[in-house]
């Protein structure tokens, strides 16, 4: 099972964190699948890759707590949900045999 978690980086008491997709038995410091952004708490500057999160969302990588709040925040998790939204119905449809 894959998770999107923080990773830490930086120095001592002056700390960042990279959004990972990671598989769920590694450590947090581990070996990434991928880098899908990064999130600096100290000058809140919050950087995200989209179409990795979607990828990696849509093959059931589940966010940790932060990692959704870090994304709520960004506005990405109401993106997300409409993409879904509109990809299920365009299936629906192709099943329907309608489009």
């Amino acid at each position: 099972m894959l998770k999107l978690r923080l990773r830490r980086c930086g120095r001592k008491q002056r700390t960042i964190y990279r959004i990972v997709a990671i598989d769920v038995r590694s450590r947090r410091e581990g070996k990434p699948l991928r880098k899908v952004g990064f999130y600096d708490p100290i000058n809140n500057h919050t950087y995200l890759n989209f179409p990795d999160i979607l990828y990696f969302l849509e093959k059931g990588a589940q966010p940790t707590e932060t990692v959704q709040d870090i994304s709520k925040k960004s506005g990405f998790l109401h993106l997300h949900n409409s993409a879904l939204i509109k990809a299920n119905s365009t299936n629906a449809i192709q099943k329907r045999g309608v489009g």
